[in-house]
């Protein structure tokens, strides 16, 4: 039996309330209670550091069709100038590369080197769920998972539209999520997608769907309230309407409205908290949408944060991709339209400090990490890599930590930005256990993963070990210890282990019966037989690359 004993170290465990200096035992892959004189495998001397859960991204964009257009767009994101990128020095490691939109192998020794042991992939089509398992299992070291799409696929619009009785509509979300071994459900500009093909080009929330008369709103509360009925741990999952557009506040807040009451989860919000003051009439509205997030215990979410430089936007909003085409930077873009289940547009896009609109969005970001009084309902994140690549964590984490710091950055900025902004004025730094919980606990908790995120005797061990470091940025680059279930994956920012992660996934209960509905549909319609559609246990396992199968519970008596 393996085991391990880490002395001295700091240890930070938000679920529990923990923030001291102790020990920690790892046996098997668990985290153990050890008589601390007993003989152990391994024992590391972490005096000067701070142990940490494993950290849980909750978004970030790394299998699925729109992640390979997003490659296959950018060759130049793969060479150094007009040279291949070096092959990896490091034996276990194979040749990946990329920034912007990197390679599965290299999306996964990126994050195991910061500390990360578990990725969601946010936005998974009915229709591609077996390819987006299959990039996702070929992501080593990282456990995963993925939203499945729902809200502009046409069959759900048509039970909209006809009023079937709500208990049809549950039941073809519960059917959703098992036919695609999904963690939840996302919707995207709720209706949106589908509108688009009907040649309307905006959707607000209370607006009409050209074809088939629902609104956003309607949307959204049904989804909501469908998840809620069926016990499934995360809320519903909402990238809102008119993403990107000056003066969007007024649309989040009623999608909030909307959700009257239920959980719901507000995704890379940034991009949705938009006002239209100022001469530029482009402004702040993160001071509005955090009042609304402080004031509604439902709500949660997620930043999506930009950072300056080259990336690349990809996105299942086809509207607005297709509206945002015109800027895009290189000069090229890909859209797409998937059956009748979604779309997805793919821009490359270069963030510039001295643009005006690009260094406010970053501003309007910060500023909701530091206005948002309750950190278990905000989670870090890029959007990668819409925002910036999931890499830029590190320098994101010293500008939230370091008020002297993000001042520096502030400076440089385009001269008109801090007039439009409150950011200078906030002199709030996070705290290590509030980073901790927008990076490990939070996210494992609106998750509903039980085991992960914590360090408390039963958890995984999954575990990062960080050197106290004042540069906040440099303390998390490079661990000095990360391990997952137990084994030592990465030390000072070189991969030491490459295990197969495994698959976080809900079994929901639902009427079996709504597939006398789905076969009809699909045979008219589609071009998979919803009885070929369901991915068992054992092809998911196939698809993971051979990894565990992490099935999660549903909430008991939800209805």
């Amino acid at each position: 039996m393996s085991s391990l004993r880490i002395r001295g170290a700091r240890v930070i465990d938000p679920i529990h309330g923990l923030d001291a200096v102790q020990d920690l035992a790892v046996r098997d892959g668990r985290i153990v209670e050890l008589h601390p004189q007993a003989p152990v495998s391994e024992e590391i001397d972490a005096r000067g550091c701070v142990v940490m859960a494993g950290g849980i991204d909750l978004h970030t964009h790394i299998g699925g069709g729109k992640v390979n257009l997003a490659r296959m767009l950018l060759p130049e994101d793969h060479r150094l100038n007009r040279e291949p990128l070096a092959l990896p020095t490091n034996p276990l490691e194979l040749a990946s590369c990329g920034h912007c939109a990197p390679g599965t192998l290299a999306a996964g020794y990126r994050y195991a080197e910061m500390g990360y042991t578990a990725a969601f992939e946010p936005a998974m089509l009915p229709a591609n769920a077996r390819h987006a398992h299959m990039e996702m299992g070929d992501t080593p070291i990282l456990d995963h998972g993925a939203y499945v799409m729902l809200g502009s696929d046409e069959l759900f619009l048509q039970l909209l539209a006809e009023g079937k009785e709500f208990q049809t509509i549950r039941d073809y979300v519960g059917w959703t999520i098992h036919a695609a071994k999904a963690m939840g459900v996302k919707v995207v500009n709720p209706g949106g997608i589908s509108a688009f093909k009907f040649n309307q080009r905006k959707l607000d929330v209370d607006e009409e769907h050209v074809h088939w008369r629902v609104t956003p709103r309607k949307i959204v509360n049904t989804l909501a309230r469908a998840l809620h009925e069926l016990g499934v741990p995360h809320p519903l999952h909402i990238h809102g309407s008119n993403l990107g557009v000056a003066g969007n506040i007024e649309s989040t807040l009623a999608t909030i409205d909307a959700l009257d009451g239920l959980p719901g989860h507000l995704t890379h919000i940034q991009f949705h908290a938009y006002g239209t003051e100022g001469p530029k009439k482009f402004s702040s509205a993160a001071q509005r949408l955090a009042d609304a997030v402080n004031a509604h215990p439902n709500i949660s979410i997620d930043v999506g944060q930009i950072m300056f430089g080259q990336t690349v936007t990809a996105s299942g909003d086809s509207m607005r991709q297709h509206a945002n085409a015109d800027l895009a930077n290189p000069r090229k873009w890909v859209g797409a339209d998937i059956e009748c289940d979604a779309g997805c547009g793919v821009v490359p896009f270069r963030y510039r400090e001295q643009s005006f609109v690009n260094a406010l969005q970053w501003a309007i970001g910060l500023e909701i990490f530091l206005l948002v009084q309750d950190p278990w309902r905000v989670v870090l994140t890029t959007d990668h890599p819409n925002g910036a690549p999931f890499t830029s964590y590190p320098h994101l984490i010293r500008l939230l930590m370091d008020k002297s710091f993000r001042d520096e950055q502030l400076a440089k900025l385009h001269p008109d930005v801090a007039a439009q902004t409150s950011l200078g004025s906030l002199t709030r730094e996070l705290s290590l256990n509030e980073i901790a919980i927008m990076t490990r606990a939070g996210p494992a908790r609106l998750l509903g993963l039980k085991d992960r995120g914590h360090l408390a005797v039963g958890a995984a061990a999954d575990i990062a070990i960080y050197r106290e470091d004042a540069d906040r940025e440099r303390m998390f680059t490079a661990p000095e210890h990360v391990f997952k279930d137990g084994l030592r994956v990465a030390r000072r920012g070189v991969i030491t282990a490459t295990p197969t992660g495994g698959t976080h996934f809900l079994e929901p209960a639902y009427d079996r019966g709504i597939e006398k509905l789905l076969a009809p549909y699909a045979l008219q319609h589609l071009c998979v037989d919803p009885r070929h559609a369901v991915i068992g246990r054992d092809e998911l396992c196939r698809c993971s690359n051979g990894g565990r199968l992490l099935p999660e519970a549903c909430f008991t008596g939800a209805r």
